[in-house]
């Protein structure tokens, strides 16, 4: 069974694929990354499956499109009786590790790994369900754009602690496993939570960085009355209209960016060290990817819950042990295929039968020479706060087209608008394309059944958060790896400031809001 490779899935969160040296950016310094990116099949056009935390998570782990698992936010329940790559592996003798955060929500917080390291970083309960009755203000994770306006650089935060916990059971993990003399297999993830927002980084990393030499977004803030329908709504739910944002935040917030992708830099250069520290190196896989992407101030908007590519591009990169492939992909291809991809490598082959509907496809399709059997097709979902109906994407090829349930579409030739400026939907020259692509975005997704099914689902967790939360019996699930842990990081606390007060009180020095 050791023929087999080890496998490491190593995860940033919300790290924009243009901001690392292997999708050409100069500025960035992330050399173990950027050595990582030389030896790997870089996939250019790689997808999330769901533009935030959690559902991205669970369709990446499951190979499963999120609304057939019953994904329709980020504090749905991941159900137990979802196989998960975790589960398939240990059917092949893999010894199966989490460590990091992997943000699960409910009483199941295995979901196939044998071992849970460390805590998550982010409530396991229903804290966080969505109110579409409330209109797009409705925002229970409490983000706004204070995260923009209090951008800098910090000696403590909330996220730096939790990453260096991860970093350290990681390698702790890795020095135990070389220990071991039964010769199984292992699969760990290792799932940090940079560079998620807030924008603060350590002294250290910032100062990496000459201020000067941080580069502005691409396309700078549209006017209200220009945008979509899905980009307006989150334009209310982020508090656009609260907040003056100048042009001196919005570089703070990217050198924060910059740094604390550094940061993952280095933590992931330590990570390869220890690899070949422990003689492990040679026999292991590597895949390092991203739940979502980050928008960064490009079209004036932040953080995710978009279908633009800064937000829902995100970086794969495959390496080593049973991988014999370096150089760029350019084939579409979305999270979705990682989980059959694992399986592929780990079974040279001979996959288990898999159970119920996978909706991915091995990547070993896309790197063969031809590519004839790959399908060049993402799909992307998101029904989360902010909008108030199911949204959908489909890439194919070289087009993108966008669906908002009951709104006018949105259709861009990525081929040549890259920047998705230029709506194509209704002109006659591609009337075609897009209905072709309208028919394979809904062929298996019925955008009002959708729409009923989330709403029931809404009301039916925010009773149960409801009654339960102030109570000794609260449904709190959060895996407890230290007896602290509910006091460390973020929790369930009835409202969305908590979140923000548990983000602020873990900065140091702490930095006071600024409101216009």
């Amino acid at each position: 069974m050791k023929n087999s490779p080890n496998i490491i899935l190593i995860m940033a969160d919300q790290l924009n694929a243009s901001f690392l040296p292997a999708y050409g950016n100069s500025i960035v310094k992330a050399p173990h990354l950027e050595a990582l990116g030389k030896r790997s099949s870089v996939f250019k056009k790689a997808y999330c499956n769901y533009p935030i935390c959690a559902p991205s998570r669970y369709a990446m782990l499951s190979g499963r499109l999120p609304h057939s698992i019953g994904a329709y936010d980020n504090a749905s329940e991941f159900s137990s009786a979802t196989p998960t790559v975790a589960h398939y592996l240990r059917q092949l003798g893999y010894q199966t590790i989490l460590c990091g955060k992997m943000h699960f929500v409910g009483p199941d917080q295995l979901h196939g790994f044998e071992e849970r390291l460390i805590t998550d970083i982010y409530p396991a309960d229903f804290a966080w369900v969505p109110d579409w009755t409330q209109g797009p203000r409705n925002a229970p994770t409490g983000i706004s754009m204070r995260a923009v306006l209090e951008a800098g650089s910090c000696k403590r935060s909330l996220q730096i602690d939790y990453d260096d916990e991860t970093e350290f059971y990681a390698q702790k993990k890795l020095f135990d496993l070389a220990r071991r003399t039964e010769q199984i297999p292992f699969f760990m993830t290792v799932s940090f939570s940079h560079p998620h927002s807030p924008f603060t980084a350590s002294a250290e990393h910032w100062n990496r960085y000459q201020h000067h030499s941080i580069d502005a977004p691409k396309v700078g803030p549209l006017p209200l009355t220009q945008l979509d329908k899905h980009s307006e709504w989150l334009y209310y739910s982020h508090g656009r209209d609260k907040y003056h944002v100048e042009p001196h935040h919005v570089q703070n917030a990217r050198h924060a960016y910059y740094g604390m992708i550094s940061y993952i830099d280095d933590k992931i250069g330590r990570l390869m060290e220890t690899l070949k520290q422990t003689g492990l190196s040679e026999d292991t896989l590597i895949i390092f990817t991203s739940d979502h992407g980050e928008m960064l101030g490009e079209r004036g908007m932040w953080f995710k819950q978009t279908f633009f590519e800064d937000a829902v591009r995100v970086p794969l990169l495959i390496s080593g042990a049973g991988w014999n492939h370096q150089g760029e992909v350019d084939k579409v291809v979305s999270l979705v295929d990682l989980l059959p991809t694992i399986l592929d490598v780990a079974s040279d082959g001979n996959t288990p039968e898999m159970r119920g509907p996978i909706h991915g496809k091995s990547l070993r399709l896309a790197i063969e020479k031809d590519g004839a059997k790959w399908r060049d097709v993402a799909i992307s979902e998101y029904s989360d706060m902010g909008v108030c109906v199911p949204c959908r994407m489909i890439r194919s090829g070289g087009l993108k087209y966008i669906y908002t349930h009951g709104f006018p579409p949105q259709l861009y030739n990525l081929s040549v608008d890259p920047l998705e400026l230029d709506n194509l939907a209704g002109t006659p020259e591609f009337n075609k394309q897009e209905e072709e692509l309208k028919t394979l975005l809904l062929a298996d997704w019925n955008p009002e059944e959708i729409n009923q099914l989330v709403l029931k689902s809404q009301s039916e967790r925010q009773l149960i958060y409801a009654v339960t939360a102030q109570s000794k019996q609260n449904n709190n699930w959060s895996w407890v790896a230290q007896p602290n842990d509910h006091s460390r990081f973020v929790r369930g606390s009835g409202d969305a400031e908590g979140t923000v007060a548990t983000k602020s009180r873990a900065r140091f020095p702490y930095v006071a809001p600024v409101v216009s």
